[in-house]
């Protein structure tokens, strides 16, 4: 029996983060745009936005719930056994709790090392890397010495991969019977500027084998990836958009499509909006019907597969550490 002291395993989970109420919209908006001006007409755009999905974001609750789940996953009787106690924490980059707020709880709560989770499988430097970032600036200003353990990707988990696929087996339900086999799924992830390719950035590689390995769930299926939510701003943002690829689809005859959001693990604006009001009507007037996948939220697969990464990456430092 282990009779040393329990490590204690903080797990931060990073979101995007939304606001509470319409009232906060134009913080959220500064903190977003990182104090650059914003036109009325923009706010009032968001504004509207937000309102037509119920006046706010439910990112924070979401992400919290996956929380709850990741942690219950972790603190199993092998885990105990190991010396080992995990306690899961939420961050948000844009909006409370902030990233920077949740830090000083875990240095209260004794925390011996750090692993941190952005709630995206994808990498990219722009998005991933800028949480990392924040994490790193926060811990800086306590100056603290916390070891860190970054999950940077975690693309081809399995159980991210089953979750996805029995999200799709689940939507696809919903089409008669008949015209089942005709549906054509459309996975999409968040757009980011076309500048990242200069980079050498990995992110449409990293969700190209996220979608390769769920569509080899369904081999007789047709697929097709695109692009969503392209930012304002007039620099180039990569495609094609899910605009262009309906039209495409519409153009060969296509009646049915499953929409998978594959880059989003819950719902917040760039679902319950941009796909499920603004894409829909825009397949509607192509006459297309166009279904979407219930978002992952909480589903068990989704937090074992973080329950996973967390504790592989914990397995290899401690290996690392005794070698």
């Amino acid at each position: 029996m282990n009779t040393q002291p329990a490590e204690t395993i903080a797990v931060l989970l990073m979101a995007y983060g939304g606001p509470d109420k319409l009232e906060d919209i134009p913080a959220y908006l500064a903190d977003v745009r990182h104090g650059r001006p914003f036109s009325q007409e923009l706010l009032e755009e968001i504004t509207e936005r937000y309102r037509r999905i119920g006046g706010r974001s439910p990112i924070v609750e979401l992400t919290r719930a996956q929380a709850a789940g990741v942690e219950r996953l972790l603190n199993t009787p092998e885990a105990a056994a190991e010396g080992i106690r995990y306690r899961t924490y939420v961050g948000m980059r844009h909006w409370h709790p902030y990233i920077h707020e949740v830090v000083p709880e875990i240095l209260r709560d004794g925390a011996d090392r750090l692993v941190a989770v952005v709630m995206a499988p994808h990498y990219s430097k722009m998005s991933v890397g800028a949480y990392l970032q924040r994490l790193s600036e926060a811990l800086e200003a306590h100056r603290a010495a916390l070891p860190v353990l970054a999950v940077e990707s975690w693309k081809d988990e399995p159980a991210f991969i089953a979750a996805v696929a029995d999200r799709i087996d689940e939507a696809l339900a919903r089409f008669p019977e008949e015209t089942r086999d005709e549906v054509v799924l459309l996975f999409t992830a968040h757009s980011l500027p076309e500048r990242i390719l200069s980079w050498g950035d990995p992110y449409r590689e990293e969700i190209l084998t996220s979608v390769e390995r769920v569509a080899r769930q369904f081999p007789s299926r047709r697929w097709i990836f695109a692009f969503q939510s392209q930012g304002a701003s007039e620099e180039p943002w990569l495609g094609p958009t899910v605009e262009e690829t309906l039209d495409r689809l519409a153009a060969e005859g296509v009646e049915n499509v499953l929409l998978v959001p594959i880059g989003f693990v819950c719902d917040h604006v760039e679902v319950l909006y941009d796909v499920d009001i603004e894409h829909r009507q825009y397949a509607a007037d192509l006459g297309i019907r166009l279904e979407r996948t219930t978002s992952l939220n909480d589903h068990p697969l989704l937090c074992q597969a973080i329950a996973d990464v967390v504790r592989r990456r914990v397995a290899e430092a401690r290996v690392a550490a005794a070698s």
